[in-house]
């Protein structure tokens, strides 16, 4: 996920997209995501279980700032706000 300007990058993990990107969008939870104002959802990936969710959470957030564009301008070249397509 990212702000309105597409500075800030945020990468999390859930077992409820749409409930949690609702929840970012809201300002229901507080912390890095209010702060940063971080509500519009420009990359997802489906996992087929939470181990291999949480590993792939962790092999991105570990990733370069560089690494974390290349995915999401080749899956999503236009930073749409993808929500509404979930």
């Amino acid at each position: 996920m990212t702000n309105k300007n597409n500075t800030v990058l945020y990468t999390g993990m859930t077992n409820n997209l749409k409930r949690r990107v609702y929840e970012h969008k809201s300002g229901i939870l507080k912390g890095f995501t209010s702060r940063y104002n971080i509500n519009k959802l420009i990359y997802y990936e489906i996992s087929g279980n939470p181990e291999s969710a949480i590993a792939r959470e962790k092999q991105i957030k570990k990733g370069s700032r560089n690494k974390k564009l290349f995915l999401i301008n080749s899956f999503n070249p236009d930073w749409k706000d993808l929500y509404d397509d979930i």
